[in-house]
Formats: structure tokens, C-alpha cells, sequence
């Protein structure tokens, strides 16, 4: 649609295209222009591989109070209850949209079929066999066949337009920062977009590629945490990062989540010798929460020295396997593991990032005219750890309540300033793009290793003084060579990695999915949100080479 031009103007720009990004641009192509960009594919993202479900109650037996219970029971005191309370009370609106959008989601007669998944004290997880994901995300792209929303696959947003682009000499310039649109880099063509919009929503997802092991699509590299830091956006509660209990074993081989819900249907996890060891471990067993079965799985590992344990779900029945888990089924079989009869080799993987760009009730950040939703936001709702399948509750609650104050952005009808053009002069290929990938396994290895399931004090403080070399290398190659998509991405993970790490460093307790072998109790003195704010001037060293 819009060809080789390097400016598009709009009024609403929507940075990822997962159920997030693509549910607030259903909502708010009503009332304005909506332009998506996204980095690969349009379906490439978490939203496509999540598994589980939508925590939403509606069964007679449960209650929304039991389901708020839940979530602040796994949040380790640190959910904002106000917030829990208004996204589980969307659960029904939920349910409904994704019936009108066609979802098929599974039944039971006449109901709808709802899934037990850990943590949660009742069956509430409406899904789609194993790959609600998918679905979702297929019935929300047909949806998004409408006149006013243009979707750009292969547009790789950089930098937000904030008040650091203008002149010294602009009247706004040292007003409270507000956001224009964002610099975007089109894979294809290979130039930098200037798109302006008078509202932007960061639905950009999570930051599972920070780690060496993720769940994650490779898509997940942190660029909104990493983009609205830099334009002067506070970040909140890095330091928690749920690594999934389960994903699939194979020596060289790419993992493949087995979704919750297996164990929620009744898996058992076993060790070589057939033990259950979460028997002796929490009195939920395998229904616990996440961080305690993640580190659990941990010990285990670290104390036997084996390189998995596994998961037995052979009990259950070959019929109701391939029904229940028709995925999961077929990729294990592909891998050589019959789950009818044989036991499923498991290890953790970094999952979901419960902390991001902090926004309130309206999914508004602190800097004007923008929106946050989806994994990026830091809403104040999973606190120290999330619940099960509340992960694309909260997205598509988030997405909606986004709707609602875009819209009283755009009745506001503010002029946006002239921005800079893009400025790629002083650079040259020094054809050294080794250096990216040498740069980016440091990274992962070095959070794996130093900031995962397991940290202390020590290791984090090396942790510390390794990513600001990472990072002043990252920083250099990025200022010196042509933008492309692998260096914008680089540089989003170094500068959220050093966050995560001063994150984790600032609490000393352990609690949720932060633990600390040298701080092994939860602290009182710490039931706080850990937040920042860029201390640094971000304008002078890292956006000065390409603003004129």
C-alpha cells in the first residue's frame, strides 16, 4: 500500500501483531486509521504457540473471587489486586469475542469444555484442544481484513518519535515526553520508515530470546521494553521471569513447550528411575505453581546430573491423548516418543517475562500517547509470578481497556510537530556481522547461566559488569554499520538483559520466580514493584548518529 515511500502518516500505529496488537486494532480501526507493523510474519509470535488457553470462570462451581484468589495466591503478594480483579471480571467479555470471532473453542454438550491447569483452584481454561494459540491468532488476522487497519509484515520498529527528536529551539521541547510514532525498518525494501501517529500501542510481546533455552519465537528479543526505556518510559519487575517447567528434551535438537495443561490433566513427573519426586516437594505435586515445579525440576537436575526428567501422561489412555493433545502428540511422535506409552523427556525454558513497561488501568505508560499491552506491559497482574492461561486474559482485557483511551486521544486531535528524517550518513558496511552473532550467544549464555532459574549475588554481579561490556560493543557496531533487523534486535536484548539484571540485583529476598540462593526467604522489607527510569542520556547515546 504504501510502496517504497519512507513516511506514512496515521492515527494509530501497532507495534506486533499477536492477539494484543491485532484485538486493539479491531477496536480502534472504529475510530481512526490503524496501521500494524511487525517484525516477520503477521502469525509469528507468542500468541500463535501458546498451548493452554484464556483463564476465564464459567462454570456455576467456580467464582470470580476464587479466581482472583488464585492469581494473588501465585503472585506471591506483589499482584495489584485492583487490577486482577477488573481483568478476571473481563473473562466473560473474553469468552464472548472469541466465540463471535468464530474461535472454536472446545465444548462439552453444550458448554464450554474448561481445562484444570497448576495453581488454579478450579477447571476455568477455555481452549482449543492444545493449540488455542493458533486458533486465536488465525480468527483475529481474518478479522483484521478491514479497509482501515494495513498490516506491514517485515517492518522492524527501532526507536520511538518522542520530544528527543526535536530541536532545541521547539517549544515542546523539555515538556512532559510524548510519543509521535516510531522509526521502522523495512526488511525488505531495506529502508527506515518515519510512520507518525498521534497513538501508539507496544504490543511487541516478550523477551524469552534473552535466555540461551526459550519457549519463545525468535521474534521475542524485548524491543519494546528496550525502545520505550530508552524514550524515558518507567520499567517495572524485571527481575521475575517465568521459565516453563516443561518443555520437550532432545540432544541437539529445538524445544517444543508441553503446555500446562498436560500436567492439568493429570501427568506425572518422574526421573529416570521412575520417582515422583514432586511428592516430597509441595503438596499440589505437579499442579503447583510454575516457579516452584521450575526450580523443583532445577534441583533435581543439578543433584542427579541427568539431562531431563520426564513426564508420564501413559495412565490416561491413548484415545484421550490424541484427542486431548493433538499437537503435542504428533510432535513427540515425530521426535521418537510414543506419550500413549512412553514418557516425555522434560527441561525448563525461559517462558514469560511478567514484568515490562509499566502502564495503569487504561494501559497508558508515563509518556503521553502511549499505550502498552500484551506481554510487554508490566500491568501490575501477575506480580512475582503469573497464573496459568492469565497471560492472554490479561492481553485481550488490555487490548480493549487500550481501545478506550486511544479513542479519547484521537478526539483530542492534536497536531503532531515535524520530525527529523532518518539519517543514516557517516556509516558504512564493514562487512564484521560475525560480531552480532558472537555478541547475541554471549548474551544468552551469560543470562542462562548467571541470571536463570537459580541466581546469587555473586553471579549476578559478573552478570553485571559482563552486559556493560556486551553492551558498549553492541552500542558501537550499531552506531558505525547499516541498520538491519539482527541489529536492532541485538541491541534491544543487550539493554533489557542489563535491566533484568539490575533488577535482580536491587532485590535482595527471594520470592516468586526470583530466587537467590544467598537471600533464600521472602523479605517484607521488599513486597514492593521494582521500577526504573533511564538514568542516562539515551538521546546523546543512542540516537544521535541517525537524527539531523
Amino acid at each position: 500500500m504504501f510502496g517504497d515511500s519512507k513516511y506514512i502518516d496515521t492515527d494509530i500505529l501497532v507495534l506486533g501483531s499477536g492477539v494484543a496488537g491485532l484485538s486493539f486494532a479491531m477496536k480502534a480501526a472504529r475510530f481512526g486509521r490503524v496501521v500494524v507493523a511487525t517484525k516477520g510474519r503477521v502469525e509469528e509470535g507468542s500468541t500463535y504457540l501458546a498451548q493452554g488457553g484464556v483463564a476465564a470462570v464459567q462454570s456455576p462451581d467456580d467464582s470470580i473471587e476464587s479466581h482472583v484468589r488464585d492469581t494473588i495466591e501465585a503472585g506471591r503478594g506483589l499482584v495489584h489486586e485492583d487490577v486482577v480483579k477488573r481483568v478476571v471480571e473481563f473473562g466473560r467479555v473474553a469468552a464472548e469475542e472469541l466465540l463471535r470471532l468464530g474461535v472454536p473453542l472446545d465444548r462439552s454438550g453444550e458448554r464450554l469444555e474448561l481445562g484444570m491447569e497448576g495453581g488454579h483452584s478450579h477447571k476455568r481454561i477455555i481452549h482449543v484442544a492444545d493449540a488455542t494459540g493458533k486458533a486465536i491468532e488465525e480468527a483475529h488476522i481474518a478479522a483484521s481484513q478491514n479497509p482501515n487497519i494495513t498490516l506491514l509484515s517485515g517492518h522492524c520498529a527501532i526507536d520511538l518519535l518522542t520530544q528527543h527528536h526535536l530541536p532545541e529551539t521547539h517549544p515542546l521541547k523539555g515538556k512532559p515526553i510524548r510519543c509521535w510514532g516510531a522509526y521502522i525498518f523495512d526488511e525488505r525494501l531495506g529502508i527506515v520508515r518515519t510512520v507518525r501517529a498521534k497513538v501508539t500501542l507496544l504490543a511487541t510481546g516478550g523477551g524469552g530470546c534473552l535466555y540461551q533455552h526459550t519457549t519463545n519465537s525468535p521474534v521475542s528479543t524485548a524491543d519494546g521494553v528496550a525502545m520505550a526505556f530508552r524514550a524515558g518510559a518507567t520499567i517495572g519487575n524485571l527481575e521475575f521471569f517465568q521459565f516453563h517447567p516443561t518443555v520437550f528434551y532432545k540432544l541437539g535438537g529445538e524445544g517444543f513447550l508441553i503446555s500446562e495443561a498436560v500436567r492439568g490433566e493429570g501427568a506425572i513427573l518422574r526421573d529416570r528411575e521412575g520417582n515422583r519426586f514432586m511428592a516430597g516437594v509441595d503438596p499440589l505435586m505437579e499442579l503447583a505453581p510454575r516457579d516452584v515445579v521450575a526450580r523443583a525440576i532445577d534441583s533435581q537436575l543439578k543433584r542427579t546430573g541427568e539431562v531431563c526428567v520426564f513426564l508420564d501422561l501413559t495412565h490416561k489412555g491413548a484415545d484421550f491423548i490424541e484427542n486431548r493433545f493433538p499437537t503435542i502428540f504428533e510432535h513427540c511422535l515425530r521426535n521418537g516418543v510414543d506419550m500413549r506409552k512412553e514418557w516425555i523427556p522434560v527441561v525448563p525454558a525461559a517462558h514469560y517475562m511478567c514484568g515490562g513497561v509499566k502502564v495503569d488501568s487504561g494501559a497508558r505508560t508515563d509518556i503521553q500517547n502511549l499505550l502498552a499491552a500484551g506481554e510487554v506491559a508490566f500491568t501490575g497482574m501477575h506480580g512475582a509470578n503469573r497464573l496459568a492461561s492469565n497471560s492472554l486474559l490479561e492481553s485481550l482485557a488490555y487490548a480493549h481497556f487500550a481501545a478506550e483511551s486511544a479513542k479519547l486521544i484521537i478526539e483530542k486531535n492534536e497536531a503532531i510537530p515535524e520530525l527529523p528524517d532518518w539519517d543514516d550518513s557517516g556509516v558504512f558496511d564493514r562487512h564484521e556481522w560475525v560480531i552480532i552473532r558472537h555478541l547475541r550467544e554471549e548474551i544468552t549464555r551469560l543470562m542462562w547461566d548467571y541470571v536463570g532459574i537459580v541466581r546469587s549475588d555473586d553471579r549476578l554481579e559478573a552478570a553485571r559488569r559482563f552486559l556493560r561490556y556486551f553492551t558498549e560493543e553492541v552500542e558501537r557496531f550499531y552506531r558505525s554499520n547499516p541498520v538491519r533487523r539482527d541489529v536492532i534486535e541485538l541491541r534491544n536484548l543487550a539493554i533489557t538483559a542489563s535491566l533484568v539484571v539490575k533488577s535482580a540485583l536491587s532485590r535482595k529476598e527471594s520470592r516468586g520466580l526470583h530466587f537467590n540462593i544467598d537471600h533464600p526467604e521472602p523479605d517484607p522489607n521488599f513486597l514492593a514493584d521494582t521500577e526504573f527510569r533511564s538514568e542516562i542520556d539515551w538521546q546523546d547515546v543512542h540516537l544521535g548518529r541517525r537524527i539531523s
